[in-house]
């Protein structure tokens, strides 16, 4: 088989190390592995190969395939791949999903600690040298304990973020398309689709944890915004998508919540003119939320699992089911 590897970005930190492609050929020595380092070199080899390990197969990738059968991602979400040519055609697609919903449940806790305790406005004190203990104090810093933290979206991630939450004294709800699936470990109540506009104003936190699918698009608009409490957080480290930035720039500027920590965005790396930097009340990662140390060990090592299952005839790790978008 001949196996294409497009894992290209221009952050380094998502680039596949050429290593780990080095030790696939190694594990794999009867397959031929292509390495594609940019768009134009993925579609140029695209004709010729059977399976691709990749999250950026676009219209033109799959119109120049001839023998496609087959693609990984290393990602859990595949919403970009997921245009009406390819749910239409034969080709499977699995994804890299609950492989980083520890670090990004993580990262959901510490920026929510971060902005319950007020550290992004101590940071920029401490840099000016400034005692703030009395602006601080006047912020009121908040506690989990007891809070209200509705997450949208109980999968491997969300599940994850509940566990934590509720760990540390939280009531949380859960927002899921089933609500008749296997109860989740620290979700108190589970509500469908439509109770999201009801159980917004009850919550402290929001996070966002869905996949980005035709369903979720624009998930949190200005009517969701309106809904939500005055010092409500709004945490996303889904996809930017599932946000109008345009809206939520506006309630955080207007106060009509409290604040967000945000690691995903309409477009990425989010713009310089964008009002969302420079709000005292929004903490801004540069979508590193499911970045963890072993990131590529883990990323590999499931990809080569499928490919074995793939040879064998077996099925197939995290099967993607394309018209629900996940």
């Amino acid at each position: 088989m001949l196996i294409l590897i497009a894992i290209h970005s221009p952050f380094a930190v998502w680039n596949v190390p050429g290593e780990h492609v080095s030790r696939l050929r190694r594990e794999f020595p009867a397959h031929t592995f292509l390495h594609a380092t940019d768009d134009a070199q993925a579609l140029a080899l695209m004709p010729e190969a059977d399976v691709a390990f990749s999250s950026q197969i676009g219209r033109e990738h799959l119109q120049a395939a001839r023998r496609l059968r087959w693609i990984h991602s290393p990602a859990a979400g595949v919403g970009g791949m997921l245009f009406p040519e390819m749910i239409e055609s034969g080709v499977t697609i699995t994804n890299s999903r609950g492989m980083s919903a520890d670090t990004m449940a993580e990262h959901v806790l510490a920026v929510t600690l971060a902005l319950f305790r007020n550290l992004p406005l101590a940071v920029v004190r401490q840099l000016e040298r400034a005692w703030a203990q009395d602006e601080i104090s006047d912020r009121h810093n908040r506690t989990l304990q007891s809070s209200h933290v509705l997450v949208v979206g109980l999968g491997t991630i969300g599940a994850a973020v509940a566990r934590r939450m509720a760990a540390l004294g939280a009531w949380v709800t859960g927002i899921r398309r089933r609500t008749d699936a296997s109860p989740v470990e620290g979700v108190s109540k589970v509500l469908g689709p439509d109770g999201l506009i009801g159980a917004l104003g009850a919550a402290d936190v929001v996070v966002l944890a869905a996949p980005h699918t035709l369903a979720t698009r624009g998930l949190i608009g200005a009517r969701e915004l309106a809904a939500m409490r005055s010092d409500a957080l709004l945490v996303n480290v889904s996809r930017g998508r599932l946000v109008d930035e345009t809206a939520l720039a506006a309630a955080l500027e207007k106060g009509r919540i409290g604040g967000a920590a945000l690691d995903v965005f309409e477009r990425e790396p989010l713009p310089l003119e964008s009002r969302l930097w420079s709000m005292p009340n929004v903490l801004i990662t540069p979508h590193t939320s499911g970045f963890r140390p072993d990131h590529w060990d883990a990323a590999v090592a499931l990809f080569a699992s499928n490919l074995r299952r793939f040879e064998s005839g077996e099925p197939l790790l995290n099967v993607v089911d394309k018209e629900a978008g996940y």
